[in-house]
């Protein structure tokens, strides 16, 4: 007979009327073990007496369903699907079915369909596996840097964006600055920091933010690098950019972290401004290394002393520029018009190349083979570009500076018709005239009239 596939309420229904059988249990208490009537226990024991224990299984149990769709269509559906609609989910699908061909499939049933025929990977089947990378072996090889937009003081002030580095061999936290957004002025004053307290690292682990990487492929100028770039280039730093977010997972998941860790321990704190926020950092990364960083393989510190003036190392952290000369010693820079005044080493920089050294705190150095020229700033008006291309991440930053401009500029004085040719209302009110005839003034100045008129006859 073979083996028959029986489920666990189909054997403990046999059980029990094996013991009913044996006379060691009452049908009473079988109707009640079971959940069933004691008519429907007396009809399923004289079942198993007369046909066997197999007879207890469901009759339907093995038999194609009586709603089941027909081969036909579903091998007409899968046809269809194949045909016309091979990139297709199967929710669209469906609907593309029932729209164009007039074939109604539930969702569900055409997913197990094309899974079946191989046309449609099941969550299952599509998911992928990232393979961990090992930590490097040395402290200073390799820091991930990056940054994290949250409310990082809740209600109590406003968000902010929190600059991340950490060493890729210890797990260590390096640097940790609050800052307005991530730009390349920000990322200057973090690494200025970085490099006072640590020294120069081999290289950093970043991603492909527009700081670190030039996204505009016809770039004219920058020799392919940013600002950023271009200044770990001078400092002998190399800039790696992850190809995804796995990739650097290490800063990610640390990010992941300080957003629980750090929003309740500057809660706990009172802190709600950056400043304070800055101040506590110290301390909060003192704890966290001494819990949760790790030894390296090789105990080698490989960041490197710098040996370099405070006024290089300013020259260096900057956003520096090359602007074309005019014939009436002028160039544009960031919405502005400057003007160099003119001196003997002026005159014959007409046609040429300037580099300008612009500093987070505002000022605008012009320079030309190290001399520093004097300028003047013929048009002062500094606005976003209409229409301008704005990175996600500088958006809270754009929008507030553009509020700020807007209310620091005056409304327009708009002029009625009215205000623009002179006119003068004379207090006459519309609809229909008032009657005069009574009024004393008007009364007095026609007697007067009158008088003038005898006195002339």
């Amino acid at each position: 007979m073979g083996l028959i596939a029986m489920s666990e309420r189909d054997l403990q229904r046999i059980e029990v009327l094996s013991k009913v059988t044996a006379g060691r249990m009452t049908m009473v208490s079988a109707a009640h073990v079971l959940d069933l009537s004691e008519r429907q226990v007396r009809r399923v024991l004289q079942r198993m007496r007369t046909y066997g224990a197999a007879s207890i299984r469901h009759k339907a149990i093995g038999r194609p369903s009586n709603n089941r769709i027909s081969d036909g269509v579903r091998d007409y559906a899968v046809t269809l699907v194949r045909e016309c609609y091979a990139d297709f989910g199967p929710t669209l699908a469906s609907e593309m079915l029932a729209e164009r061909e007039r074939l109604c499939v539930s969702r569900e049933t055409l997913r197990r369909w094309m899974i079946d025929a191989g046309i449609w990977l099941s969550r299952k089947q599509r998911r992928t596996f990232h393979q961990p990378r090992l930590r490097r072996e040395a402290y200073g090889e390799l820091v991930q840097i990056d940054g994290s937009d949250h409310r990082w003081f809740e209600d109590r002030g406003d968000p902010c964006s929190l600059l991340v580095f950490i060493d890729d061999a210890t797990g260590k936290l390096m640097l940790l600055r609050f800052v307005r957004s991530e730009s390349a002025f920000s990322y200057f004053e973090a690494l200025a920091l970085y490099l006072h307290e640590h020294g120069a690292p081999i290289a950093f682990y970043s991603d492909k933010h527009s700081v670190f990487r030039v996204v505009k492929k016809d770039a004219k100028g920058g020799q392919a690098m940013t600002q950023f770039g271009r200044a770990l280039c001078e400092l002998n730093i190399e800039i790696l950019c992850a190809n995804s977010s796995q990739a650097k997972g290490r800063v990610e998941r640390m990010n992941r972290t300080l957003q629980d860790r750090l929003v309740k321990a500057l809660r706990l704190a009172g802190v709600d401004n950056m400043a304070a926020g800055n101040a506590f950092l110290s301390s909060f990364m003192s704890r966290y290394n001494a819990r949760f960083s790790v030894v390296p393989a090789r105990s080698d510190d490989l960041h490197r002393p710098l040996n370099l003036a405070p006024d290089r190392l300013t020259e260096i952290l900057c956003k520096r520029e090359q602007r074309y000369v005019g014939t009436q010693l002028t160039f544009s820079f960031e919405r502005k018009r400057i003007m160099l005044k003119e001196t003997e080493v002026t005159r014959g920089l007409v046609g040429r190349y300037v580099e300008t050294y612009a500093y987070a705190d505002g000022r605008l150095d012009v320079r030309w083979k190290g001399y520093s020229l004097p300028y003047t700033v013929f048009d002062k008006d500094q606005r976003v570009t209409h229409a301008a291309i704005t990175d996600n991440k500088r958006l809270g930053d754009i929008l507030a500076y553009v509020k700020e401009r807007q209310d620091q500029r005056v409304p327009p004085v708009v002029k009625t018709n009215s205000e623009k040719i002179g006119y003068q209302s004379r207090g006459r009110k519309p609809g229909r005239k008032t009657d005069f005839t009574n009024d004393p003034v008007v009364i007095a100045k026609r007697k007067k009239a009158l008088s003038r008129q005898d006195a002339a006859e």
